[in-house]
This record gives structure tokens, sequence and C-alpha cells, in this order.
């Protein structure tokens, strides 16, 4: 039999350096990372890399209502916008997945069924870290107790070239894009008091 594909997208540079590490390795198939161009977060470079456990993702931050599924650099926009749905009393987790194949599926599990809302986000078009963790919510059942699933992910568009930022705002993968998406997801008008809506 073939061997699994492994694919993996760090979070920032530090990850980066674990990723690049862990490939090197890696010997039981093919494995590949994505990192995006532009500038890195300034995070500091770990100085001993450390060997990932493949299909492992990890938890950044702990709540218990909103749950962010990120997937590569988008994990810092996600971590903004758990602070701004904090802030209106929506207790946010927010978990770099780090793999893309195989999916973290203990972790996926976990998180769709404790929070309310889950939001998975990736610099990936349709078909990605979304469609795979829908599918398995799907096979799985997760989604029939009424969980709310968005995917957050690349327009199937051919975009205009420019600065990374200004790029991800387009295509709806910023802080605002996520904060947006829970709320109309949980239906909050402005005030943030839940409002149910035909």
């Amino acid at each position: 039999t073939l061997p699994n594909l492994v694919v993996m997208a760090a979070a920032d540079e530090a990850e980066l350096v674990h990723m690049t590490y862990t490939a090197a390795l890696y010997d039981t198939g093919p494995i590949a990372l994505r990192y995006p161009r532009g500038n890195g977060t300034g995070v500091a470079l770990p100085t001993v890399p450390e060997r990932l456990e493949i299909g492992k993702g990890r938890i950044v931050r702990t709540g218990h209502k909103v749950a962010i599924l990120s997937l590569g650099t988008r994990l810092g926009e996600a971590l903004k916008a758990a602070d701004a749905l904090d802030a209106r009393g929506l207790s946010t987790t927010v978990a770099d997945l780090r793999f893309a194949k195989p999916l973290d599926e203990d972790l996926i599990r976990k998180l769709l069924t404790t929070h309310e809302v889950a939001i998975t986000i990736e610099e990936n078009a349709v078909g990605g870290l979304g469609a795979h963790v829908l599918t398995f919510a799907s096979d799985t059942g997760l989604i029939d107790a009424g969980l709310k699933l968005r995917t957050l992910r690349l327009p199937d568009i051919f975009q205009d070239h420019d600065k990374p930022e200004i790029q991800y705002a387009q295509a709806g993968l910023d802080a605002d894009a996520i904060i947006d998406s829970v709320l109309k997801a949980l239906r909050w008008n402005e005030e943030g008091i839940g409002e149910a809506r035909a």
C-alpha cells in the first residue's frame, strides 16, 4: 500500500522550524509543509527544534462557547478575534491544528462537542481543511445536535496581487471576518444580545 501523505502548515516562524525538523526526520512517506510569502510574526526562533507528533494539533487558548480551528498563519488573526469575542462575553478557544493531513480527529471531536460555534480558517480554497472537518463532523454525527460550524477560506477567484494583509482582508481571512462569522452564526445584534431571527 502507498504511504499516507502528511501536510503541515506553520502558524509562525517558530512552528516552521519545528515542521522543517519534523519533515527532515520523517521517512515513512511523502511530507509537505506550506509557508506563505511575506514577513513572519516576529516570534523568537527556538534554539532546539521540536519533533512534532504527526497529525496532532495544539490548544493555544481555552474558552467554552466559540472554537476557532486555525491552520497556518491565520493563527494571529484568530487570537485577535478571540480577544474581541471574549470582550463581548463569548469565551473562545483557539486551536492551531498544524496538520491538514492527517487531521487531529480527537482534538476536532473535543472542540466540536464542547462549543456552540466552531470556525475553521485556512489559506486554502474550497476542498481544504474546512471541507475535511465538515466531512468528519458529518460522518461522525457531530453536527446533529445543532453545532454551528462555519468554514473561512480563500475565495474561488483570481485575486489581484497585493500586500498579504490586504489580500487576507479582501478574502475574509482576518480577525474582523472571524468575528463577523461567529456573530452571524449566533445571530447576535450589535449590542451583543442574542436575538432569534426567522
